[in-house]
């Protein structure tokens, strides 16, 4: 993955071709992504990886001519830089820890549905997409990288009411703003509401990614500003 696409083509690795017909459909229910193909066995997939360069590999493991995570290293080997998302019935921790260390973005059980798949393929699109377009200027922004993520909180842990999506954006503002912003400053930036860019930010202050100071001015209450922690 060498630049950053408006769509995801993903490859879907599953010796069932029923459920590899599921797993299309579910995928090609997602904006942003689209199935550019199947493969049954693992030969056929590493073919199909060379014919078709998906940016995601669907994984399952448990494959007719060999174990889904020895795929990894022969596509390394082989100079693909795919993602792979494992998603198999193997419950094993040797197996989640192979694969793990083989640096799989998720891993997912079968069987799963559509509300199971969706919400990793959005986590993946935005975790992706901040890989690469990341500029790395100091320590944290390094960590943020290493981390797989650039909010310190997964999107099931926003409070109700606020979007990955939006939250990205402010974050955005924070991180590319020097120095410190208010929350019109931000709306301004990010094209929302003053209301929802205050919320995001004091959000982002309750968290710890975030700092808050007060401008007094000549009269009136102090002015908030949020300036990135780190």
């Amino acid at each position: 993955m060498t630049a950053v696409s408006d769509v995801i083509d993903v490859l879907v690795v599953d010796d069932d071709f029923m459920v590899a017909r599921v797993h299309r459909t579910f995928v090609d229910r997602v904006p942003g992504f689209r199935v550019v193909g199947t493969a049954g066995t693992g030969e056929r997939a590493v073919a199909a990886v060379e014919a078709l360069r998906p940016d995601l590999v669907l994984l399952d493991l448990y494959l007719p001519d060999t174990f889904g995570l020895d795929l990894i290293p022969r596509l390394r080997g082989a100079g693909h830089d795919c993602d792979v998302m494992v998603i198999t019935a193997a419950r094993e921790a040797d197996t989640v820890r192979g694969a793990v260390r083989q640096g799989v973005v998720d891993y997912l059980l079968k069987p799963f549905d559509f509300e199971d798949l969706h919400p990793r393929l959005e986590r993946y699109a935005v975790r992706r997409g901040r890989l690469l377009t990341a500029v790395v200027r100091d320590q944290a922004d390094i960590d943020r990288v290493l981390s797989g993520s650039l909010l310190p909180t997964v999107s099931t842990r926003l409070p109700k009411g606020l979007s990955v999506e939006t939250a990205d954006l402010v974050e955005r503002a924070l991180r590319d703003t020097p120095g410190t912003l208010s929350a019109a400053e931000c709306a301004a930036v990010t094209g929302i509401s003053r209301v929802s860019a205050r919320r995001y930010l004091e959000h982002f202050h309750a968290t710890g990614t975030a700092t808050v100071s007060l401008r007094y001015g000549a009269a009136g209450r102090p002015e908030r500003r949020y300036g990135r922690r780190g």
